[in-house]
């Protein structure tokens, strides 16, 4: 069984994968400052609950853009679950073109999503990913990782603004009944949800002009609640990061653990 990790700044998220096969899928909240021993020992009690114990991997590979934790993440699951993770970085030969100016500066989860994109979808793609920051990355009709868009994640944006804003109370992220909201919490509510959706129609409308096209895949915590209020996203997988890293062991390792 291959363990595979995506640490990102809000979440840890962890999948297991049996013949190729996603056997669970599991998120857990990044803290920067937990120990080897305590993220060792938190991953492999998730994993022991799920029924998965330390003999049954056989590898494990990780993608990380929080670089204080990252090596606490990687020993402690060497040393509670017996597999040093392979570690992605701008240095592993993903196989992928990449024509990004400056491609140390890239994160990890931007090429690992290329990566589980181009896996099942034809090219020219755009991946949106609703994480700590929105990102949107391009690859083109040859199959070359572009670039993008980065933006303000939404959380991050509407905790900025119930901080700062003495008057708004936090509101459940749900899907107005209507744009014109009756109420603080429905004006809210329509200002994030379809505020975030008419960002990302913008977005990736100028990019499929300059790509000529594409076909367009969300993925990330949020995908689910913006997703649907587009007109341009037609497809959520949020399986796509943890495929990716997958394929990218596979290279690696010419197996799947």
């Amino acid at each position: 069984m291959l363990l595979a990790l995506d640490l990102g700044n809000t979440n840890l998220t962890g999948g297991v994968f049996a013949e190729r096969r996603l056997r669970l899928r599991a998120r857990v909240s990044t803290q920067r400052d937990r120990t080897a021993d305590e993220w060792g020992l938190m991953i492999a009690q998730q994993l022991s609950q799920r029924g998965i114990q330390e003999r049954d991997l056989t590898g494990a590979i990780l993608a990380s853009v929080v670089p204080p934790a990252t090596n606490a993440v990687s020993e402690g699951v060497r040393e509670f679950l017996g597999v040093l993770p392979v570690l992605v970085d701008h240095r592993f030969d993903t196989g992928l073109e990449v024509a990004y100016e400056h491609p140390e500066e890239l994160g990890a989860d931007r090429i690992v999503n290329a990566v589980g994109a181009l896996s099942d979808m034809r090219p020219p793609i755009i991946i949106v990913d609703f994480g700590t920051a929105t990102t949107f990355d391009a690859i083109d009709r040859q199959g070359r990782y572009l670039g993008g868009a980065i933006a303000p994640g939404i959380s991050v944006s509407t905790d900025a603004l119930f901080q700062r804003a003495a008057l708004l109370h936090r509101v459940r992220l749900q899907p107005p009944g209507r744009a014109v909201g009756r109420t603080t919490e429905e004006s809210l509510q329509s200002g994030i949800v379809l505020g975030f959706a008419g960002q990302v129609d913008a977005l990736v409308r100028r990019m499929q002009e300059e790509l000529g096209g594409a076909e367009v895949v969300a993925t990330g915590g949020l995908a689910e609640l913006i997703a649907p209020h587009t007109e341009t996203v037609r497809r959520i997988d949020q399986d796509l990061t943890l495929r990716g890293l997958l394929r990218l062991y596979e290279r690696r390792t010419g197996g799947a653990g």
